[in-house]
């Protein structure tokens, strides 16, 4: 392995540790998140793939290049994170973890939060009943396509085309509401107290969960279970750490071995029937997780950008990540996401409006290279993550509601998925989650008594 292979691996655990000891300062577990992202999607690519074959196929100047470029991003993360998370959060930068409080406190336990609990699973039950109300009518009623998919056959409400057209984004929307609402249940199974409010999760959940499981994508499978399991585990399970690294792994393999059984079949059939058939084991043997390799795409952008097949676009992807809200009904020659980056590595273009026989993730990293050069790209894609760990920052820190907790903890979990393009398709969930919790907090402040509409809440000291 090439020097700033080894620069990078002392710079991501002397960044990971000072994150994790700075947990208590509330941007310390989004960084840790964030680093961890870096490690999965980058330093496990070498070794669970294989890295000889990188040299013979991309060539060993571009793998050296895209080291330095991890190394660079980093840096650059290292030394920007807290102040920028600090700076954004203005009054709220000095206080500390909400999220730690809750886990090494009994504060979950207490009288007003579980109320504050309750009071917020009625709320998100009508959005989800009201929701599956529509999804019910796309389906014509397929209930059991919708709710029990493994008896079969998996009815998809939302289904759309690769580039979309007119008013697909409200489509969207309701897709993302789904994944939202669905980890919003898992964690209230998991930390709520009322055995009615735990009831009344626990059966969304089970209606709710199948509709992804049973499904060939496995980022909105992580997106949708994980929530409720780390929940569980860190706020609700009052055990030693042992206890809770014994559930956290028995979850890994679980996990690991679904995973492994949608790779296998997901080419050939859907889960549904292949749940329902018996099980290749030979199969689930030789299966790998694809989609690992975005050091890979790192070095492929590397060898593009020097033989000049691929040029940076100096900020048009992002341009393109940012505008993608607005539906192509109102803007018909909305720019395409990544779609050259596709085609430079070999897709073909398949229909009139640019679809591609399949799109390429550019890797965290390698979209500010494709975006802002092999320099300044790692740079910008830091920049880019500190801000949303002062988004997530800002979750915590206005923690005392439990809705907030709820949408940090989805936010810490979509980090994951940012690993593969830093881009709105990834953090939809959560976003659409917080314009929901924003409806919310607005109809329960008109709903209050005029003296208590403003209210103050207090926000623990970070200790000095």
């Amino acid at each position: 392995m090439p020097l700033p292979f080894f620069l990078s691996c002392l710079a991501l655990i002397a960044l990971m540790t000072t994150a994790w000891k700075a947990r208590r300062q509330a941007w310390g577990l989004p960084s840790c998140a964030v680093l961890g992202t870096v490690a999965v999607w980058y330093f496990v690519d070498v070794f669970y793939n294989d890295y000889g074959i990188y040299e013979l196929v991309v060539g060993q100047e571009s793998l050296l290049s895209a080291w330095w470029q991890v190394l660079l991003f980093l840096i650059a993360f290292g030394g920007l994170v807290k102040p920028i998370s600090v700076r954004l959060n203005g009054p709220l930068g000095d206080r500390c973890s909400h999220a730690m409080a809750y886990m090494e406190t009994d504060r979950l336990r207490h009288p007003v939060v579980q109320h504050r609990i309750d009071t917020l699973a009625g709320a998100l039950l009508t959005a989800w009943l009201v929701l599956m109300a529509i999804a019910l009518i796309q389906v014509k009623g397929n209930a059991l396509g919708l709710f029990a998919p493994y008896l079969g056959y998996r009815a998809n409400p939302w289904a759309r085309g690769q580039i979309g057209g007119g008013f697909s984004a409200i489509i969207s929307l309701a897709a993302y509401l789904q994944i939202f609402l669905t980890a919003a249940f898992g964690v209230i199974a998991a930390v709520a107290m009322n055995p009615r409010t735990q009831r009344i999760a626990l059966a969304v959940c089970a209606l709710a969960l199948p509709y992804y499981i049973f499904h060939r994508t496995r980022n909105t499978m992580l997106v949708t279970m994980l929530p409720g399991i780390l929940a569980f585990v860190f706020l609700r399970l009052r055990k030693g750490i042992w206890v809770k690294g014994g559930v956290l792994l028995a979850a890994f393999l679980v996990i690991n071995f679904w995973f492994t059984f949608v790779m296998a079949n997901r080419n050939d059939q859907s889960i549904s029937r292949a749940f329902q058939e018996e099980t290749d084991q030979k199969k689930l043997k030789e299966t790998r997780h694809e989609g690992l390799n975005m050091f890979e795409e790192l070095a492929w952008i590397n060898h593009f950008i020097v033989s000049g097949k691929y040029l940076p676009n100096w900020g048009k992807r992002y341009f393109a990540e940012i505008v993608n809200p607005i539906p192509r009904g109102l803007w018909k020659n909305k720019p395409m996401i990544g779609l050259d980056y596709a085609v430079a590595r070999g897709q073909a273009v398949t229909g009139a409006k640019g679809e591609v026989t399949a799109t390429i993730s550019t890797g965290m990293i390698g979209q500010g290279v494709v975006n802002f050069g092999r320099i300044l790209g790692p740079i910008a894609a830091a920049l880019l993550m500190c801000l949303w760990v002062a988004l997530l920052v800002r979750q915590d820190l206005r923690g005392k509601d439990p809705a907030r907790l709820i949408l940090y903890g989805s936010g810490i979990i979509s980090t994951i998925n940012l690993g593969r393009d830093i881009s709105l398709l990834g953090l939809y969930p959560f976003l659409f989650g917080l314009g929901l919790f924003w409806v919310w907090e607005y109809y329960r402040r008109r709903q209050a008594p005029p003296e208590r509409r403003k209210r103050i809440e207090p926000y623990p000291r970070r200790p000095k």
